[in-house]
């Protein structure tokens, strides 16, 4: 299990915040709000994903006031509607006292855990790491939640581990793999989860690499 809690119930419970990025004159980066939710949900559902579970709620913890709510609902309605899974029910509150300079949201998603898959894997990067105005701007070279969905509902991936901050170098220590990968920045910061590290069934990895196409490469 990666960045994720796993509650007494079973229950799994996951987060990831953004601040100083979106509508507001002094955020750092200027991005439509549906954006910055839709990058913060995905955080969180691969993390879901990681610890092996699905998500049943979200709670959505908004600091940049009522005319950001919907924006930020729309933004992860889109994420699961982009991978075919109706979106779980929402709730969460707003901040109407106080009137923030910057944008600030988090994302928490509670699921359950499934039964895991046993089988022999290889891991693979997918996904090229992508921080900042890269995420929008390169947008088809990140990885796409829906092939990865595709790829769990039939087998082709058994594990996933999302690539955070310490990039994938960092990552890749984590998991006990020493690898490199020619032409990729693996101490780059993965910014939202923009590259996922993949265990694929290693009796499926032609297949693999046919669905997932470019910006596949395996970890040595």
């Amino acid at each position: 299990m990666r960045n994720a809690v796993l509650l007494p119930n079973g229950l799994v419970l996951t987060t990831d915040n953004s601040a100083g990025i979106g509508e507001k004159i002094d955020d750092v980066v200027s991005t439509p709000d549906e954006i910055v939710s839709y990058f913060a949900a995905r955080v969180a559902l691969l993390e879901q994903w990681a610890a092996g579970a699905t998500p049943l709620s979200i709670v959505v913890h908004n600091f940049s006031g009522d005319q950001s709510w919907v924006k930020y609902v729309v933004g992860i309605e889109k994420l699961f509607n982009e991978i075919g899974v109706k979106c779980p029910k929402l709730t969460g509150s707003s901040e109407t006292n106080m009137e923030t300079l910057q944008s600030a949201i988090a994302v928490t998603m509670i699921g359950e855990k499934t039964e895991e898959n046993i089988a022999e894997i290889k891991w693979y990067a997918y996904g090229k790491p992508s921080v900042g105005e890269e995420v929008i701007k390169e947008r088809d070279k990140i990885a796409n939640l829906k092939k990865i969905k595709e790829a769990i509902n039939t087998g082709l991936v058994h594990q996933v581990w999302p690539v955070g901050s310490s990039g994938i170098k960092g990552e890749c220590e984590r998991l006990g793999l020493h690898g490199n990968l020619v032409g990729w920045d693996v101490e780059k910061s993965g910014g939202p989860a923009t590259t996922v590290l993949l265990g694929v069934d290693i009796q499926k990895v032609t297949e693999a690499k046919l669905h997932f196409g470019d910006y596949f490469e395996a970890i040595s």
